[in-house]
């Protein structure tokens, strides 16, 4: 498992406090983890946060599932 995918699933309990095993790449934060716009707003931060990068309005849209952050931060690191 990557280290990015690993710390993505932190934020996302952290924030959303659901237990990790209910958190995979495939996990949808809305139909599966009952994120609300709000919530979603949470986890944009706290990736911004945990991993020192800026996620833009327009690219946190995209971020669907927990796949799509761990693709989108590992590229931002690049």
């Amino acid at each position: 498992m990557s280290d990015t995918l690993d710390k993505v699933k932190e934020v996302i309990v952290d924030v959303l406090k659901v237990d990790v095993g209910n958190v995979t790449e495939e996990t949808r934060f809305i139909e599966d983890l009952k994120a609300d716009s709000m919530d979603q707003f949470f986890l944009i931060d706290g990736f911004c946060e945990k991993f020192d990068i800026t996620i833009s309005d327009e690219d946190a849209r995209k971020i669907q599932t927990v796949n799509d952050a761990v693709t989108y931060i590992d590229a931002k690191l690049e």
